[in-house]
């Protein structure tokens, strides 16, 4: 019997109404107004689904939150989780422990260039807070660069470096953050007529940024290496190559937000490597360990780490590199070079989510466009294609964010969890997902794509 039917046959009659009355109850939830959300009660996953107490299959093309990158469940890593808890759950940061250092040695074998050294967080946001504090005190210069359409976290200088809508209700203005316009080819806001141009018109506007903004003043420039929850942003050939030269140029640090595309997601180990470019800083989460136990960091180049060789590094957490977090790491690392799941990640995307994607557009007006890599993607759903006008406003809510929420609606109704976000949707299901899965996926989000088509003119 599988974990499917067993937890199926394990759910007692009650299980659902108490699972419900206790979330209503007791559970504050993120990012929501409490008392306008009724959250499903999940009883199980595995692989790439999970089901309801009443054994109601979802295929999860969001994996969770864009972590679960082997999939829920994986038997190794749940393994390896339990013989290191038999032995030893949890140990102080300040000591040497097996599995910590087996779990930086196998990071630092896979980031780019000299990016040695890895500094352990709890999460994402703890890894951003951390290599700005880093750069902050490395150059002696107060003030963060980042973009306009990006996401870096939910504590305190992350919030205040995102360029998304989740900032407005939290911005202190006094976060020495500057925020400047990247390349987004599709939603231009240098009219360019190409890729190449906005590339160039994009450099030469954060160029300007810093130049006005005093470059003797400015510590970091901060990007994800992919845009993620802002839309999947891929950049264009040579834009990271030119925000590397910016830096260097002006004694900036640079720092790649991989926390959401690392580890496998965009068909590399490090969305890095696309384009053959180094930070100075490396930000990661999320895939490390799939989110099977919370563990996030920072890879540090020579240069800096040096910064700290006879100088106290002024930060640290009560459980930065945590035991079973670490075990969860290493054996999550392994397992992906076993089973080859970031190849696999990079087909996928080349030979089916990719191709699938681009299908569907074709078919559904509601498609302005398709971009993504390996198992990262999203479609940019419009009311017009012509006019390129979005499916719904920015930071739409309520009955103005009605053609998104039929759609999402449509796609759990075909067994399909979408993630959705403005007026697009992010396909982004485990990297190890089977081809008939992705198949099956496709169909789904074909047959929602009906219900946004009805709103378009």
């Amino acid at each position: 019997m599988d974990i499917y039917a067993q937890a199926v046959n394990a759910s007692a009659a009650g299980s659902l109404a108490a699972v419900k009355d206790a979330d209503r109850k007791h559970v504050f939830h993120s990012w929501s107004a409490q008392e306008l959300i009724d959250p499903l009660a999940v009883a199980g996953a595995e692989g790439s689904y999970f089901w309801d107490y009443e054994g109601r299959r979802y295929l999860d093309f969001s994996s969770a939150l864009v972590y679960t990158n082997i999939g829920y469940q994986h038997p190794k890593v749940v393994a390896a989780i339990q013989e290191q808890a038999a032995r030893l759950c949890t140990l102080a940061p300040g000591f040497a422990v097996d599995v910590r250092s087996e779990a930086a040695r196998l990071i630092a074998r896979r980031t780019p260039g000299d990016l040695d050294k890895i500094f352990f967080t709890n999460g994402g946001a703890e890894a951003v807070e951390n290599a700005v504090r880093m750069a902050r005190l490395h150059t002696g210069r107060p003030k963060v660069l980042s973009a306009y359409r990006s996401y870096h976290g939910a504590t305190s200088a992350a919030i205040n470096l995102t360029g998304d809508a989740r900032r407005f209700g939290n911005d202190s203005a006094t976060a020495g953050v500057v925020h400047f316009w990247g390349p987004f080819a599709y939603r231009s806001p240098f009219y360019s007529a190409s890729e190449a141009e906005e590339c160039e018109r994009a450099l030469a506007h954060l160029e300007d940024t810093i130049v006005f903004e005093g470059p003797q003043s400015i510590a970091a420039v901060i990007l994800e290496t992919v845009g993620g929850a802002p839309g999947v942003l891929v950049h264009p050939a040579g834009y990271l190559a030119g925000v590397r030269e910016l830096c260097d140029r002006y004694g900036i640090v640079f720092v790649l937000d991989e926390v959401m595309v690392g580890f496998g997601r965009t068909g590399t180990w490090f969305a890095a490597e696309h384009w053959d470019v180094i930070p100075d800083l490396l930000c990661f989460a999320k895939g490390v360990n799939s989110g099977y136990v919370p563990l996030g960091g920072v890879a540090i180049s020579g240069a800096i780490a040096e910064t700290f060789a006879r100088r106290p590094y002024p930060g640290g957490l009560t459980y930065s590199g945590h035991v079973l977090a670490c075990a969860a790491a290493v054996a999550t690392i392994n397992v992906m070079e076993e089973e080859g799941i970031v190849e696999q990640s990079a087909r996928t995307g080349a030979e089916l989510l990719g191709p699938g994607l681009r299908a569907l557009a074709e078919r559904h007006p509601s498609v302005g466009e398709v971009r993504g890599l390996g198992t990262f993607w999203a479609l940019e759903l419009v009311r017009d294609r012509a006019t390129r006008e979005p499916l719904v406003p920015y930071n739409a809510a309520g009955a103005d964010n009605a053609p998104m929420a039929e759609f999402a609606a449509a796609c759990k109704k075909g067994g399909l969890w979408p993630l959705t976000a403005g007026n697009r949707i992010h396909v982004a299901p485990p990297c190890n997902i089977a081809a008939d899965d992705v198949a099956k996926g496709l169909a789904v989000l074909g047959e929602a794509l009906a219900v946004a088509d009805a709103h378009t003119v």
